[in-house]
């Protein structure tokens, strides 16, 4: 397991974690905050292979 030490938003812990998705890269780390637990897994699904850029617009083009 890798740890890496930040300050998270009470709010966003406050989030049921199966309504987030979650991406990394090597400088940043990405939390998509779904509506229901199955927008989250169809987001996930559709999203698979896609960069940070791509799943950003994908995201708000579907999601928002």
């Amino acid at each position: 397991m890798i740890c890496i030490k930040t300050e998270i938003p009470q709010e966003v812990c406050d989030i049921d974690d199966e309504l987030k998705a979650i991406y990394h890269s090597q400088d940043s780390v990405c939390i998509w905050v779904l509506k229901t637990r199955e927008d989250r897994n169809r987001f996930m699904d559709e999203t698979v292979g896609m960069l940070k850029d791509e799943r950003e617009k994908h995201y708000e083009k579907f999601y928002v």
